[in-house]
């Protein structure tokens, strides 16, 4: 029996497209910067920087966050995932998390239409009253949980996603080759599962790459100091 979710992974694809007009939002936590003070020049820096950016962003942070809406959905608790979005969005840079829920209230243009299940439904309904924030992570996890994505397939997207984004932006920034981006890209997905699987219990919001390098940059802002 076929039981992947080709409806899912349809949408999700298509959603996740940058070039698609639903908009995007990556944000590179230093590579900028890390490019300019000589930190980046070489595809294995690049590929450390990723491996810093997994370790010590996103199984911390998105990737536990995600989960713990996932939980959230399938218990129906619409007062709680309010909550965990709202303390999701206060440990972010404004400028980040104003990007987060324009996003994800873009999305909610797109996929709001023909929703079944109740508590996805409620989410939506809380977003569009502005009862809820409507973050871009909390929307396509409701939309995951309406379409019976699993939560280790949408990281597994989102992730990979934002990494192509990412790396991208260093072929204009850098003179690392393509075809080296492209090579050590396809070596991910020998490890994204594992990483993704070995989350963080706790979501929490510290990246060591990325507070060393913006207190050096000149026209960076500490985040220490934005509120």
């Amino acid at each position: 029996m076929n039981t992947t979710p080709t409806k899912a992974l349809s949408r999700f694809i298509q959603l996740l497209d940058g070039s698609f007009p639903s908009g995007v939002f990556v944000h590179s936590f230093g590579l900028e910067p890390h490019v300019v003070l000589e930190k980046v020049t070489s595809v294995d820096e690049l590929k450390e920087y990723f491996d810093n950016l997994i370790l010590d962003q996103y199984q911390r942070f998105e990737f536990s966050y995600v989960k713990n809406i996932f939980e959230l959905l399938k218990e129906n608790q619409l007062t709680k995932i309010i909550k965990e979005e709202q303390k999701f969005s206060s440990m972010q840079h404004f400028e980040f998390a104003q990007a987060a829920q324009n996003i994800g209230r873009n999305y909610l243009r797109h996929i709001n239409f023909d929703i079944k299940k109740q508590i996805v439904k409620d989410y939506f309904e809380a977003v569009s009253s502005d009862k809820s924030i409507g973050n871009e992570l909390t929307v396509l996890s409701a939309y995951a949980y309406e379409l019976d994505l699993d939560v280790d397939t949408l990281l597994l997207l989102w992730c990979k996603k934002n990494l192509i984004t990412i790396a991208s932006t260093s072929l204009k920034i850098s003179r690392i080759k393509p075809s080296e981006i492209q090579q050590f890209l396809f070596q991910f997905d020998d490890t994204l599962e594992e990483l993704i699987n070995n989350s963080s219990k706790k979501v929490m919001n510290f990246n060591p790459l990325f507070e060393q390098v913006i207190y050096q940059h000149l026209h960076l802002e500490p985040k220490l100091f934005v509120t």
